[in-house]
């Protein structure tokens, strides 16, 4: 990596010399640098409000980028050791389907996990792939999905050689990583292309004695959050090719759904965070391990809780371990993970990423400071004092693996109708329902219903969880295939 080339950020530079000629504009966006919505400069600001944009030459255009976002994602390939990178403004959401979609047409298999982000199997109501998942093993005390061993992932692509791709979500959000090395190389080996989901992944490009990169390892295309852990806007994120992938036809399917009025404020806040990254990314990360692994120390001293790190690390199901997420089972105080979740947000005004039936995530990155690590550890030493329970699980499982009756796109297209839930049993799901965060799917269109899943759905609504996906926005009732 050229470090002073990297000192470059063409999109904020363009940004600065645009300011600097007082354009008079009559173009889009209608708020015309903020003058005619006084609200919005107020609470965004005058700075802000003028750098919301339209496309322009001198701005260059995401869609057929030939200057100053062109040279960004170059810079952007070359800081991620990448042969291409495109900035994306629709989230990572968008980057996990583009990559599914560059690569799956109607009919394709594409093997996956089924603990994916909605994203994935969105993906697929689109393109019309079929799911083919390998079920990750769980660990049983801490009731989360484990990562996919290279023996599991022998025998579905000896059972699917007709398969054109294979989705690994690494690290996942509660840290555990695969053999992403000895995975890629197997899916080659069987003619497939290897697409990493890394929407959690951002600091391993960066960061010493991190688990290793998706890029690093091989894989012809990954998505990365650049927003979660990078230090970037809400929204934006990067997809990276390799491995001579195509990438002016992965642009033309980028370009199918994502947006033709790219936001400045997302591509400028990609191509500063990038130039941060490279020249102080590997200073940032040791501080966010030291911290993530300082708070792990402290709250495991308080008993009851568990927040697990490199001890899971087995060479196997737990390849490797990302110590830069703060993920701590909560069960054994007696409370689920939305419970300890609503409690640190009502009662002490800490806001975490999420929580879920077993354990909570504190996301720790390069704007956290330690003053708040041990605020956060207060807090959960508290809890227990004042909220400690009977520590008997009820359930465990960041998911459960259905059955998959129907593809997705299918299932989502067929006719349908609604049932309230608890009388679902036995049917196929014709739609999403998951607690979100995360987004993993409890349920996805053309899988079957049971009595367990419906348990833990109602179990999971009367612990608090946010219940997204359905047509009914209160989730009482499913749309089912008629």
């Amino acid at each position: 990596m050229n470090i002073e080339r990297q000192r470059r950020a063409p999109i904020y530079e363009a940004l600065e010399q645009l300011k600097k000629k007082r354009v008079v504009p009559f173009d889009v966006p209608g708020h015309k640098r903020g003058r005619g919505n006084p609200e919005l400069v107020e609470l965004l600001g005058e700075k802000c409000v003028s750098l919301d944009v339209n496309s322009m030459k001198p701005l260059d255009n995401l869609c057929h980028p030939v200057s100053v976002i062109k040279e960004a994602e170059e810079l952007a390939a070359e800081a991620f050791g990448a042969e291409h990178a495109f900035l994306m403004v629709g989230g990572t959401t968008s980057s996990v389907q583009s990559m599914i979609l560059a690569n799956c047409k109607t009919g394709d298999k594409i093997i996956l996990p089924r603990n994916v982000h909605k994203s994935a199997i969105n993906a697929l109501v689109l393109c019309g792939a079929v799911p083919v998942y390998v079920e990750p093993k769980t660990d049983q005390k801490i009731g989360i999905a484990l990562g996919v061993t290279i023996e599991q992932m022998e025998k579905v692509l000896q059972e699917n050689k007709d398969a054109v791709a294979v989705l690994i979500n690494n690290p996942t959000y509660y840290g555990i990583c695969s053999n992403l090395c000895e995975l890629t190389e197997l899916v080659h080996k069987y003619g497939m292309k290897m697409l990493v989901d890394e929407a959690h992944g951002t600091h391993l490009y960066f960061g010493d004695n991190l688990p290793i990169n998706a890029m690093k390892a091989g894989a012809d295309m990954s998505a990365v959050s650049m927003h979660k852990s990078g230090g970037s806007l809400t929204q934006s994120s990067l997809l990276l090719t390799n491995n001579g992938i195509n990438a002016d036809y992965v642009r033309q399917i980028i370009n199918l759904t994502q947006t033709t009025s790219a936001s400045y404020l997302l591509t400028s806040s990609l191509d500063i965070s990038r130039r941060n990254l490279a020249l102080r990314g590997r200073e940032s990360f040791e501080k966010v391990v030291n911290m993530a692994e300082y708070a792990r120390a402290e709250i495991n001293a308080i008993g009851g809780y568990y927040a697990y790190g490199k001890e899971l690390v087995n060479g196997n199901s737990v390849y490797d371990y990302d110590v830069t997420k703060l993920s701590v089972y909560t069960q054994g105080i007696g409370l689920t993970g939305i419970e300890v979740y609503d409690l640190l947000r009502d009662e002490y005004d800490i806001q975490i990423e999420f929580g879920d039936i077993g354990s909570i995530l504190a996301y720790i990155s390069i704007g956290d400071r330690i003053r708040d690590i041990e605020r956060l550890v207060g807090a959960l030493a508290d809890i227990k004092r004042l909220y400690e329970k009977d520590s008997t699980p009820i359930f465990s499982g960041d998911y459960i693996q259905p059955t998959v009756v129907m593809s997705p796109q299918q299932a989502f297209y067929s006719p349908k109708k609604r049932l309230p839930i608890e009388e679902t049993s036995g049917r196929i799901c014709g739609e999403f329902i998951m607690c979100y965060p995360p987004g993993i799917p409890i349920l996805a269109p053309g899988e079957l219903i049971t009595d367990k899943i419906i348990n833990y759905i109602l179990y999971a609504r009367n612990k608090g969880c946010s219940l997204q996906g359905t047509e009914d926005l209160h989730a009482d009732y499913l749309n089912v295939i008629e």
